[in-house]
């Protein structure tokens, strides 16, 4: 029947763990703010991102380089103060462990503290393992993400497909397997060949979500404004729409206006 139909307890990091060894597809999505996360997690969704592309959906950013702790804390804040049973993951920003472990550890402490978020999400693979290490010492559960990482988008020069060739594949793997026996609980895996995510999912202990990561990790995510046909202009083809937001809420804000124009709303029974 699937972990959500059998057991109605808060989702944590170790049920990513449960879930992975039990078969069972892990379903993310991401939210910023507390009505939206609401709704998301009362649909019955297992985890929801707080993801650093707040920085993009709700800033209209180009990239996700500009947001800041105190941003990501203030939106992680909102979403954990609505959600009563799905896990709720904050993105550590750009710049926010990059410098020291010190740093690293210090923040993650910080946004676990102020925003009541469940876990943290952090780009890299070796290099930041130690770093991942003192976080996961510190009793906070920590979600790599590896592949096309948006914080690194000026080194890699677009958002195109990563892992293509032999020995960045390679390195991605081995960057799977250190961030494992740093302790992770999971790892995104963004933007890479579906037969190596599945070949990462194979060799890891954490659970992997995927994003344009093929079929064989062990969850999936999409940005909220995306799946749900909010977003214009936007369609890579990992992305499916499973509604039309966009569409609603211009016919609801046609009728709006409608409505007052022609001084139907309100009406009596609307007027005190």
């Amino acid at each position: 029947m699937g972990y959500l139909t059998t057991d109605k307890k808060k989702i944590t990091a170790k049920t990513f763990i449960e879930m992975k060894q039990a078969g069972e597809k892990i379903t993310q999505l991401t939210a910023y703010d507390y009505t939206t996360a609401g709704i998301i997690d009362a649909a019955g969704i297992d985890s929801i991102l707080v993801g650093d592309s707040a920085s993009n959906v709700m800033a209209g950013n180009e990239d996700t380089l500009p947001i800041t702790v105190d941003q990501m804390i203030y939106h992680a804040r909102a979403v954990a103060r609505a959600c009563k049973h799905c896990l709720v993951l904050c993105d550590m920003p750009f710049g926010s462990y990059q410098v020291s472990r010190e740093e690293g550890i210090r923040n993650a402490i910080r946004i676990i503290k102020e925003s009541g978020a469940d876990a943290v999400k952090m780009e890299g693979g070796a290099e930041i393992a130690d770093t991942v290490k003192g976080i996961v010492d510190a009793g906070i559960p920590v979600m790599g993400h590896l592949g096309l990482t948006p914080q690194s988008i000026h080194k890699f020069g677009g958002y195109g497909l990563r892992a293509k060739e032999e020995a960045e594949a390679a390195k991605l793997l081995a960057d799977a397997k250190a961030l494992d026996e740093a302790g992770v609980f999971g790892i995104t895996l963004e933007k890479v060949p579906a037969k190596l995510a599945a070949q990462v999912t194979a060799s890891v202990k954490a659970a992997t979500i995927g994003i344009g990561a093929g079929n064989g990790c062990d969850g999936q995510v999409l940005v909220y404004a995306d799946a749900l046909g909010m977003t214009q202009g936007f369609k890579p083809k990992f992305l499916r729409h499973f509604a039309d937001v966009n569409k609603c809420i211009t016919d609801g804000v046609h009728e709006y206006i409608k409505c007052v124009k022609d001084s139907t709303f309100p009406n009596t029974d609307e007027s005190y």
